[in-house]
């Protein structure tokens, strides 16, 4: 029987975070953070302590960034270049930034994303054919589950950052690929942006002595910021050339749109004329690209490490102070700290509701289904525009809320959520 698509969704169910969008929209879900870009914003008319940002080195209000992308953005507009790079949105300072990512992860050739995002997906599927095996980390970012999806061959995951497991996986995977006449693909992050973990990039790529395979890393929350020179995880473990694809986004410490893949020139060049989100979508537009050009001499500099040094300098003060004080923070190492609380979605809006109205402090809340049930996340992202006194203010602030909790203010009951 016929069964319309729009009210199959408008009777099914809306799902665990869908059931609560008509209250929670504009407050808990697509917030309204407004004003300048940085760790003190606006939110429902309230200035707050903002915890929520990627912008892990606070270049998106650089001076010198600002005044280039305002530069470009009046020279050129929004929309040059038009179309797609193989056709007709390809020009000169497009090759200078490839050049510049390449030299600097120290790979043969490099090539711009539109997006990171579709960028990462299509680059998933375009090095992987049907004969072809991947092996994954299970909490790899949803780009690198939505191009594995697409693999239409085998695909096995291993147990997130367990090398005992991924050694069993690993020899299941080159035995599946022998017997089909394909290779094998390895994927893992640098750094998880939902538990601030390192993946055991370095760990991983020493197996390539026992086992064939090649090593993808997204690497989109540690470049720019991991490493001695900010070349990201794989410059951090000193493993750069055991990793055969490098990908990055400009969405964390750049402060700007976009991605790029890194590796050999041959797969490189196989990638400019396979990449279907490439080949078909909207070149990379001029002020972004000139744009990224800015922040990459930032990064490649001294004022770079010493912005490096004070993000570092504020996630180890924040994270030393949550286990001070009690909390879980899980495997965090890197510039994400999350804090683990037991408690449902109800109590999550309570929470989250007292630390923006009382404390003047956001960040983001996860919950079901991101997590298991009976957990809730408050995720805590440094960035070298924080200040000591910020740490400081919000260790107190959640050692308040933590007591609260424990004396069983915040229950299990539905929170009103009353949004102006």
């Amino acid at each position: 029987m016929y069964s319309d698509i729009f009210t199959r969704i408008e009777k099914g169910s809306a799902g665990p975070i869908g059931q609560y969008f008509d209250q929670a929209f504009g407050y808990y879900v697509y917030p309204r953070l407004e004003g300048e870009l940085g760790p003190h914003m606006t939110f429902n008319g309230i200035q707050v302590l903002n915890w929520s940002l990627n912008d892990y080195l606070g270049l998106g209000n650089h001076p010198e960034v600002r005044k280039t992308d305002a530069e470009v953005a009046a020279k050129y507009g929004l929309a040059y270049p038009m179309g797609s790079r193989m056709l007709s949105g390809h020009t000169r300072e497009h090759e200078r930034l490839e050049k510049i990512f390449a030299d600097f992860e120290k790979k043969e050739d490099a090539f711009l994303f539109n997006f990171g995002y579709q960028g990462i997906v299509s680059t998933v599927d375009a090095l992987t054919g049907r004969h072809d095996v991947i092996v994954y980390d299970s909490e790899s970012h949803a780009c690198l589950l939505d191009g594995i999806r697409m693999h239409l061959g085998e695909k096995y995951k291993f147990r997130h950052n367990d090398m005992e497991h991924f050694e069993r996986v690993i020899q299941r995977a080159v035995k599946k690929a022998d017997e089909n006449g394909g290779g094998v693909l390895v994927i893992t992050e640098g750094v998880f942006g939902m538990t601030g973990a390192m993946g055991k990039v370095a760990e991983i790529a020493a197996f390539k002595e026992k086992y064939p395979f090649r090593l993808l890393i997204d690497d989109a929350h540690g470049f720019g910021l991991m490493g001695k020179h900010g070349r990201g995880t794989s410059e951090e473990q000193n493993c750069m050339d055991g990793v055969d694809v490098y990908i990055a986004a400009f969405a964390k410490s750049m402060a700007s749109i976009g991605g790029f893949v890194a590796g050999p020139k041959s797969i490189i060049n196989y990638l400019r004329a396979n990449l279907r989100s490439q080949m078909y979508a909207k070149s990379l537009p001029m002020v972004y690209v000139q744009g990224n050009i800015k922040r990459m001499e930032i990064i490649d500099s001294p004022e770079g490490d010493a912005r490096r040094k004070k993000c570092k300098d504020i996630t180890d003060a924040i994270q030393k102070g949550f286990l001070e004080a009690g909390f879980d923070i899980g495997e965090a190492e890197a510039c994400v700290t999350p804090i683990h609380i037991k408690g449902g979605v109800a109590q999550a809006t309570q929470i989250a509701k007292d630390l923006r109205e009382n404390y003047r402090i956001f960040c983001s809340i996860v919950v079901y289904p991101v997590i298991p049930q009976g957990m809730i996340i408050f995720r805590i992202v440094s960035t070298a525009a924080h200040s000591m006194e910020d740490v400081n203010y919000t260790l107190n602030a959640f050692k308040e809320i933590k007591a609260k909790l424990e004396a069983g203010k915040y229950d299990d009951e539905i929170a009103a959520m009353t949004i102006e």
